[in-house]
């Protein structure tokens, strides 16, 4: 009996200390997409036509839920499926070429985005028309009066007719999978003496990011390696279109005190055009490269790819652009790696290891997302995310879940011998 009390602390003890093991695990797995740099905080972005209109397509931040998924800073399967028998495994025959390349990336929205509400001083005192007709932050105005609408200028024309004969306008909204019919009136506003209907709205987009691959054969790239969200709504962006142009990056700003570091660069929508954007996925951007080809002087040629079960933990190499327009190759870690039977957008955990590369960025940085990765000569994945207590270390993306999206079908494939 008087072994309790000793037992009952040792008891105690055991489970503070995993308490604590817990939390330092959440805390030191707090992610950040490493798309793109604010422009905000660069004025070399006043390349871009009409700044004023454009919202970066900044980093969505992750800040829980991702423990759970890497323990110890290994991937673990989270979800069931069948074992796959090492007998019976493909190696696929596709091959493409790696990018590297920094690039200039300009989105038009599908219709014009809500990205908030503000008050109209009228004759009744203030009120917001938008907020009344309960149009909510993130939804999408595709028509007025049943009249498509493309872009930002062609709702004014609607506001001032409408507002001048004292009726209502009708919209019809996209809300997520669902489509809403509501109407507003406009109210004169007598501090800029014009009608308003008192929402923010947005229809373009633009940032950095790098270039993955690209198909020589029919002109297909993918870029990025993850979705690309709207930086006051915080929700992906459907595109009507968009285009990606060259880039040169003019600095890089490292991270500090949980802040991702960032590439800071200049591009103008106007010039150097490489090609359009019709997809925007949880795996990137995607679309085809137009007549102005991309250069990479160390990689020329297409390289093959692996598939997820193929990836071996251990040293690898990544294609990035820390300078100018110069494609880099520096040294990574394969920290861990899980096959994958179905698309997921996390499946591995690397690391820099070049010591050029965490001199000069700290490691991981935004700008740097869509960076290939390539291990024994063949295109494994991407960078995606960077680690905000650890910007040496983050997530990446197999490739075959990037060449799906860019309809480059990895069914194409041989039999691995046992």
């Amino acid at each position: 009996m008087k072994k309790e009390p000793a037992n009952n602390v040792r008891f105690w003890i055991c489970s503070i200390f995993f308490v604590l093991l817990s939390v330092l695990s959440i805390l030191q797995l707090s992610t950040v997409q490493i798309s793109f740099a604010s422009e905000n905080k660069e004025m070399t972005f006043k390349t871009i036509n009409n700044p004023s209109t454009i919202g970066p397509l900044i980093t969505e931040r992750e800040l829980t839920g991702f423990h759970n998924d890497v323990p110890n800073g290994k991937l673990v399967q989270t979800t069931s499926s069948v074992p796959i028998n090492r007998a019976s495994e493909t190696e696929s025959d596709i091959k493409v070429i790696p990018g590297g390349q920094s690039i200039g990336v300009k989105l038009q929205t599908l219709g014009v985005l809500v990205v908030g509400h503000h008050q109209v001083t009228g004759d009744k005192g203030l009120s917001s028309p938008g907020e009344e007709a309960k149009i909510d932050v993130g939804d999408v105005i595709l028509k007025i009066n049943g009249e498509p609408v493309k872009e930002m200028n062609d709702i004014k024309g609607y506001v001032e007719k409408a507002g001048n004969s004292h009726k209502a306008i009708d919209l019809t909204i996209k809300r997520g999978e669902e489509t809403i019919h509501t109407s507003l009136q406009p109210v004169y506003d007598k501090k800029e003496n014009q009608f308003k209907i008192g929402l923010y709205i947005r229809d373009s987009a633009a940032g950095i990011g790098t270039m993955t691959f690209y198909e020589p054969s029919s002109g297909k790239y993918g870029a990025l390696g993850h979705i690309i969200s709207d930086m006051d709504t915080k929700k992906p962006i459907e595109i009507n279109n968009g285009t990606i142009v060259n880039s040169s990056v003019t600095s890089i700003e490292k991270g500090n005190n949980g802040i991702p570091g960032e590439k800071q660069a200049k591009f103008s929508v106007d010039e150097d055009k490489l090609g359009t954007i019709t997809k925007n996925t949880p795996y990137g951007i995607f679309g085809k490269l137009g007549e102005n080809t991309l250069e990479n002087k160390k990689y020329n040629k297409p390289l093959p790819i692996a598939l997820s079960h193929e990836v071996k933990e251990g040293p690898a190499k990544i294609l990035t652009v820390v300078k100018d327009e110069k494609i880099e190759e520096f040294d990574i870690e394969i920290v861990s790696s899980i096959p994958q039977k179905s698309p997921a957008t996390k499946g591995m955990v690397i690391q820099i290891t070049d010591p050029e590369l965490l001199k000069s960025t700290g490691g991981i940085v935004q700008g740097m997302s869509g960076s290939p990765i390539i291990q024994n000569g063949k295109i494994i994945g991407a960078v995606t995310h960077v680690f905000v207590n650890d910007p040496t270390s983050g997530y990446g993306v197999h490739i075959e879940w990037m060449l799906q999206d860019a309809g480059i079908s990895t069914d194409k494939t041989t039999l691995k011998t046992a």
